[in-house]
């Protein structure tokens, strides 16, 4: 029986496409050469979601992740976060691709015994350890840890460099913030559930009441077969053909560092029409000075104005989508720049090496609409603002009600879920199946959508919910309605449901 197709406007226009930036497809681990060099400062997923604890629908969550593919056992400097820069999450609320709010996050490293670290007395000597720890760390003892790292929270009202400043505090407390030490492992912390949680804060944010704050390691939540992926897709990229196996997860024994701040709706949405544009940023001062003399403190002599190293809203833009020439290039740009990679998006190559690869059809919709849509614009009725600038951030229509951990679908949008993925993104999101197939033209066939819409006349699971959102037709893209998957699952049930949302990180050892 031929699907009912009903047509729905969703205002895209072709004079919109030729000023349209590069879409986003996986996640972003060492995405670019210049990158790689300064690992502390690389962002590997940004997640933003209505909060779905129970208790807390009043809530957006932002979680920023740094520093990929982190070895449990990476010792004895493990992974922290580095102190000359600068780490900032930006909320556009009115549509014009600039920030209006950002969280701004900046560390600073202590040794312990004022700055000489913990030491033994060898002989007649008193000897520095080379060590973090000296003994056993728990909730209520960190005593024989060797070194602090702690924190401050900005908010940062209009431009990132030159707005108003206010700090963001402890509930009640103080400004200045800890982040637990890596997982060493279960010697050193025999419970790391209790003696991270600790350091979940209750804040106070600045003329808008409280939220919560964790920095931290925690297991990296992102799934993906990425050793194939990028050995010419060394799969057969199909359901059917690859066995969804956790297995194929080439990230499942990594963690990952977590900037994660949960704030009231009512703090972010400004005057706009509740959709915001979100997007994670670091810095690094402009001029650097190697030290010949290096000491804890200093290795380096930094100065001059902060300039951008990374960037990241919607998963995996640099990997697969922007062209090795311009990596660098994207990660030092903002959203209002975005025209300059137009083509990239437009025009992407990904399909075309999926159809040389594998047979399949590319599709012929040249300039994507579809794309443009679901990752630049974002889709009327659901998440695009009042104010349309085509732009590479990640787009959350907060009017939209959390789904329950054990409700959500992996497929988000697309699988009739309107809380997940790309209105925002949630840990449990599958958007490396999701991109797949958007990308070779999902939504340029009927999508189940129309009860969820507004359609009139639409009810689910009937075929009247299938509807064509308009954007390319089924002629475009003759392989868009094949399954395709990279067979590393991912879903709700893999993280918790609560705040920070992602799981405890591996341990670096476990004891005997």
């Amino acid at each position: 029986m031929t699907p009912v197709k009903r047509q729905i406007g969703l205002g895209v226009l072709a004079s919109l496409l030729a000023a349209t930036a590069p879409a986003a497809w996986a996640s972003s681990h060492r995405e670019a050469p210049g990158i790689t060099k300064t690992p502390k400062v690389d962002a590997t997923d940004f997640y933003m979601f209505k909060s779905y604890e129970a208790g807390r629908g009043d809530y957006v969550t932002f979680i920023a992740n740094y520093q990929p593919v982190q070895a449990p056992y990476g010792g004895p400097n493990y992974f922290t976060m580095d102190a000359d820069a600068i780490y900032e999450i930006h909320i556009d609320n009115d549509g014009d691709a600039i920030e209006d709010i950002t969280y701004q996050f900046d560390f600073a490293n202590t040794l312990s015994n004022d700055g000489k670290g913990i030491t033994l007395q060898i002989g007649d000597e008193t000897v520095a350890i080379p060590l973090r720890q000296a003994g056993a760390i728990s909730a209520g003892d960190s005593s024989l840890l060797n070194e602090t790292e702690t924190y401050t929270l900005t908010q940062i009202d209009g431009d990132r460099r030159s707005g108003t400043r206010a700090p963001i505090t402890q509930n009640g407390g103080g400004a200045t913030f800890v982040k637990p030490v890596d997982n060493i492992g279960t010697k050193t912390l025999a419970n790391y559930d209790a003696y991270a949680n600790q350091y979940i804060y209750p804040i106070a944010i600045p003329n808008c009441g409280t939220g919560r704050v964790f920095v931290g390691q925690r297991k990296d939540a992102f799934a993906v077969n990425l050793g194939p992926i990028f050995d010419l897709v060394n799969f057969v990229p199909l359901e059917g053909s690859i066995d969804q196996d956790p297995a194929n997860d080439d990230l499942a024994d990594a963690n990952v560092t977590s900037l994660a701040i949960e704030v009231p709706v009512e703090c972010v949405i400004g005057n706009g029409n509740g959709v915001i544009g979100a997007w994670t940023t670091a810095s690094l001062p402009q001029a650097q000075l190697e030290d010949p003399l290096p000491s804890y403190e200093h290795t380096s002599v930094y100065g001059g104005a902060y300039v951008q190293q990374s960037r990241l809203s919607n998963p995996l833009v640099n990997e697969v989508v922007i062209g090795l020439p311009d990596k660098d290039l994207f990660n030092a740009a903002e959203p209002t720049q975005d025209s300059a990679l137009a083509t990239y998006v437009t025009n992407p190559t990904l399909p075309a090496l999926l159809e040389v690869l594998f047979g399949v059809s590319a599709p012929t919709n040249l300039p994507r609409t579809d794309l443009v849509t679901a990752f630049l614009t974002g889709f009327p009725g659901l998440n695009q603002q009042a104010t349309v600038t085509a732009s590479e951030m990640m787009r959350l229509n907060t009017a939209v009600a959390a789904t329950p951990a054990a409700s959500q679908s992996n497929f988000g949008v697309v699988g009739e879920d309107l809380a997940g993925f790309p209105n925002g993104r949630r840990p449990g999101d599958d958007v490396v199946d999701i991109a797949l197939r958007v990308v070779m033209g999902a939504l340029c066939h009927p999508v189940p959508l129309g009860a969820e819409l507004g359609v009139e006349g639409a009810e689910e699971d009937t075929e009247s919910d299938l509807i064509n959102l308009g954007l390319c037709s089924e002629e475009d893209a003759p392989s868009g309605d094949l399954p395709y998957t990279d067979g590393a699952p991912v879903s709700a049930a893999s993280v918790p449901a609560v705040f920070p949302y992602l799981a405890s990180p591996l341990p670096g050892a476990t004891s005997n």
